[in-house]
């Protein structure tokens, strides 16, 4: 499983947890807390009651009550009010009031269902009585729930006003169903899950685009070590001001420290082992000189030192071109380039040597005109090698010929030449660097042309190929170089 989907998956299991323990706490406090608030309510209306219908108890005429009477009349008052923040129409009042004496008999009832009743046992009127906070939670139907009543009783005192003790004179209970309150519960809840919905979803938003990102960039950066490890041109890709950032920056220091050693023995044993030759034979020539010898001679070895001078010289500078090239990740400049104008400045390069060799050139282009993107300096000096190559194994008046074909999103550039092939020992040693085969009518060549090709086309997002082109699979009929590069979107 890859890394950001584990991250994800715990991210999200995480997540999950944390809501639903919330969820489940803010879900199952409501309840608790909307009833806690009806409670209090009903505690401080039914002591605010208690005092005011005290001294018409102490009367004992509550028939004739005024206070009552209206408690009464409150009773069967409806209404029509809209409840703000639900979708219910308040019809009537939902108090019930009921009042007993110091016996726990019923001796007012605002419904008129209960009067004369013994409520002595239950337990609002029978706390109450006997000093404590009295309250009960009652069902009217023993199977619905939700027909639930809370009671809330206070006592009712002697006001004391003939300067007698204060005694209980009875006990008024003030009780509501909790059905009344179930709408705000339910409102309360569903406003508490559709935002925790919502938050739950951001916060998963959230973690899937933190994902992506650490799993792109740690993509880029596997990617980009794995390029490396194959030797392959790449540069390292932009992972931000960060630790995988960090992480990418010390890579590509260890890598550059790394290829830099091994680059360096690796150059220094190879070009120490080609130098050999040309040292030789300058010193061999010049031990010569120090003889007497006819001015013939002395020329020839005079000639033979400038001319192995001026080989060292080329190979050194052939290996410094391909020395900066190797070590060039990327591109420094890309421009668009005309492929028949490339075409064309090449084979005026090699024009002089083509003709020296009565060397015929043919050119297939594409109908439409074809443009690449790349570096034209580079694109160009490595088509001349090729073409130089081609024209040092090409019999004198053979034929050269360039074509351009497209395939897909590619251009492939091939240039065939009528020489004597590749001999099958060296097919795959062509591209590595001072391997080169015998000319027909000159010495060895510095061997570093092909490893610059490769190198420019490599840099190019493309590569390069040689191969024997076969005449009926039997006889061989020259050689094919083969570049092919991206075309641009």
């Amino acid at each position: 499983m890859r890394i950001g989907l584990r991250i994800l998956l715990g991210y999200f299991l995480i997540l999950g947890l944390a809501a639903w323990f919330v969820l489940n706490v803010f879900v199952m406090e409501v309840r608790p807390g909307v009833r806690a608030t009806l409670e209090d309510t009903l505690i401080d209306t039914a002591q605010l009651l208690a005092r005011l219908v005290a001294e018409d108890v102490k009367q004992g005429d509550l028939a004739h009550a005024p206070l009552l009477k209206r408690l009464e009349n409150y009773a069967q008052r409806s209404i029509d009010v809209k409840l703000s923040g639900v979708q219910k129409v308040k019809s009537q009042l939902d108090y019930r009031i009921y009042i007993t004496d110091a016996q726990g008999i019923v001796i007012f009832d605002s419904d008129n269902k209960d009067l004369g009743k013994d409520y002595s046992r239950w337990n609002d009127v029978y706390l109450t009585l006997r000093g404590q906070y009295g309250a009960r939670s009652t069902r009217a139907n023993p199977d619905d729930e939700d027909s639930t009543v809370m009671h809330v009783a206070a006592p009712i005192m002697d006001n004391n006003n003939d300067g007698k003790p204060r005694r209980l004179l009875g006990v008024l209970t003030v009780a509501k169903p909790i059905s009344t309150i179930k709408p705000f519960i339910e409102r309360s809840q569903k406003k508490i899950l559709q935002r925790s919905f919502w938050a739950l979803l951001v916060s998963l938003l959230i973690g899937i685009g933190f994902s992506w990102w650490l799993s792109r960039s740690l993509k880029r950066l596997q990617d980009y070590a794995k390029a490396v490890s194959v030797d392959a041109k790449t540069s390292l890709p932009k992972l931000g001001n960060n630790e995988i950032g960090e992480l990418g920056l010390a890579l590509e220091s260890m890598r550059a420290k790394l290829e830099g050693k091994e680059y360096v023995e690796t150059l220094m044993h190879t070009l120490t082992h080609e130098l050999k030759s040309p040292i030789a034979a300058i010193q061999g020539s010049a031990e010569l000189l120090k003889e007497d010898m006819p001015e013939a001679e002395r020329q020839r070895f005079l000639s033979n030192i400038i001319e192995q001078n001026q080989r060292q010289r080329n190979l050194i500078d052939r290996l410094l071109q391909l020395v900066r090239l190797e070590k060039q990740q990327r591109l420094e400049q890309v421009e668009p380039i005309d492929l028949a104008q490339l075409l064309k400045e090449v084979l005026e390069d090699c024009q002089v040597a083509l003709d020296r060799k009565h060397i015929q050139t043919h050119l297939v282009l594409p109908e439409s005109n074809v443009q690449l993107a790349g570096d034209h300096l580079l694109l160009r000096q490595a088509l001349g090698n090729l073409f130089d190559n081609a024209i040092a194994f090409s019999p004198p008046q053979s034929s050269i010929t360039v074509s351009a074909v497209r395939e897909e999103q590619q251009l492939c550039l091939r240039i065939d030449d009528q020489g004597t092939g590749i001999p099958d020992y060296a097919l795959d040693k062509l591209f590595e660097r001072f391997y080169s085969l015998p000319r027909p009518d000159s010495d060895k060549s510095t061997g570093l042309g092909l490893p610059f090709v490769k190198e420019v086309a490599s840099l190019h997002g493309g590569s390069v190929h040689l191969m024997n082109r076969a005449n009926d699979g039997v006889d061989l009929l020259g050689v094919r170089a083969e570049m092919r590069l991206p075309l641009p979107h």
